[in-house]
């Protein structure tokens, strides 16, 4: 499926792309370019008063009219928000033809066709266990959303961020972040996904540590037996008990010991500082390809912790 990713990226990622320029550096690149039905993008500068998307194509504009900007605009299914959120942001289309009959020529696009084309070419063809490149498009308390191609919007629920819990997915994400995600399942249409699984395991992450170590840490939560210290989004610590210590500090903490066994690590915490510090680059362990079981567990552990991908 390696073509279908590179043609249907979330949006944004090709504007910038040597194929992309060329193709619109001047009217008759424009002309070639509609011939060829590829997907473009440029940026969105205007969405006008009917909500029609004016695009700045750099050698002239273009317009995506209301009803080609988005699959599920004009029957009511998607909301006019999903274009007028789009001004000032890259948007993707397939240029439909020249419009010659004003005082300046304009490019006619859709971008419901290039969303069409993913989805009847990409996602539709998308199977439990494929992993896939997504942007973060906003984030909430339940979970983060991203364009899985085309403007095409999928969600990542809280629980499947990472191993490590997390209060929000603005602890692990930030709006416009270029991530991976796998394909759990559908819902009708819509694509569930999940991410913890491309964050390593257990014995992979703890693999990067050792007893003795002094490491900064992120302060996930405060119980009455101890403190869970995040190290890595899908390896946390059990620290013990600290005065002054809230959720959210960042930490430095001291290693004592690292036991695959129990998948435990024990900590003591030797300092904490509030920091308003963007999410930490995401190490991921997983980037492409498919997956059809993943276990997070060590072997000598007793308890299994797996995800199996099926339909």
């Amino acid at each position: 499926m390696v073509l279908q990713m590179t043609e249907f990226l979330p949006e944004g990622r090709k504007i910038t792309d040597k194929e992309n320029t060329a193709a619109l550096q001047d009217i008759r690149s424009v002309e070639k370019a509609a011939k060829s039905g590829r997907i473009y993008e440029a940026p969105c500068i205007v969405c006008d008063t009917e909500h029609n998307m004016i695009v700045d194509l750099g050698c002239m504009r273009g317009v995506i009219e209301r009803g080609e900007g988005a699959l599920g605009i004009d029957d009511g299914t998607t909301r006019d928000i999903a274009l007028i959120s789009r001004v000032s942001k890259p948007v993707c289309f397939i240029i439909k033809g020249i419009n010659r009959s004003g005082s300046e020529a304009v490019a006619v696009l859709s971008r419901k066709e290039a969303q069409q084309r993913a989805k009847d070419e990409y996602i539709s063809k998308l199977q439990s266990g494929d992993v896939i490149p997504a942007r973060v498009t906003h984030l909430e308390q339940f979970g983060c959303f991203v364009d899985i191609g085309c403007g095409l919007p999928s969600m990542i629920p809280i629980d499947t961020i990472s191993v490590s819990r997390i209060t929000h997915p603005s602890d692990r994400f930030a709006v416009g972040q270029d991530i991976f995600a796998a394909v759990k399942g559908r819902d009708g249409d819509r694509i569930c996904l999940t991410h913890k699984e491309l964050l390593g395991t257990w014995g992979e992450n703890a693999g990067h540590f050792c007893a003795g170590q002094t490491v900064p840490g992120i302060i996930r939560s405060v119980e009455d037996y101890g403190i869970f210290v995040e190290l890595a989004p899908n390896l946390a610590g059990l620290a013990e008990l600290k005065p002054g210590v809230r959720a959210g500090d960042f930490a430095s903490v001291y290693i004592k010991a690292i036991i695959p066994e129990k998948m435990k690590i024990k900590l003591i915490i030797v300092s904490s500082y509030r920091c308003d510090a963007p999410p930490a680059e995401l190490n991921y362990y997983i980037t492409d390809g498919h997956i059809d079981r993943w276990v997070y567990s060590t072997e000598q552990a007793g308890k299994y912790i797996a995800t199996e991908f099926n339909e």
